[in-house]
């Protein structure tokens, strides 16, 4: 399973322990946020797009929405989502609990500047019913991201 693999990147850092499991699906915005019992908006959602042939995602706050134009002055092309199938087989994860960590090489990790307004948020640990508490600083070095984007809307 993926959080596994999620748990022995974490375990590098002595960091394992601080995945949480639920009872329940924490598999959306709104039922992460019921799980972890914070705001919709501190969930770190993970969205993974095609950009050039090349898998990326963009994690983001739960209450942000992408952007067409932002996206495509960003990253110079429109926005196209992965299929379920095409998630689990390029990420490494499958839909639901899509991650920033521990994915598939050649996958490239962007941060949304709609997460910063947030000490800390809840992005997902490769399965449906599990989260992490990450700051900032922390997202930042364990997602190993490429850079900061701003290529949401909905949220301001």
């Amino acid at each position: 399973m993926a959080i596994d693999t999620v748990r022995a990147y974490f375990k590098q850092w002595n960091m394992e322990d601080r995945i949480l499991e639920f009872d329940v699906s924490s598999a959306t915005v709104e039922l992460a946020a019921v799980a972890v019992g914070c705001e919709p908006q501190r969930i770190a959602k993970t969205l993974s797009f095609m950009v050039n042939d090349a898998p990326v995602l963009i994690v983001t706050a739960g209450d942000a929405k992408v952007s067409n134009a932002k996206y495509k002055a960003t990253f110079g092309a429109k926005a196209k989502m992965l299929s379920f199938e095409d998630a689990e087989r390029l990420i490494g994860h499958a839909v639901g609990g899509v991650c920033p960590f521990a994915v598939n090489e050649g996958v490239t990790v962007y941060l949304d500047a709609s997460l910063k307004r947030f000490a800390t948020v809840f992005p997902a640990c490769g399965s449906p019913n599990s989260a992490i508490e990450l700051s900032i600083p922390e997202l930042e070095t364990y997602s190993a991201s490429h850079a900061w984007v701003d290529v949401c809307q909905g949220w301001e």
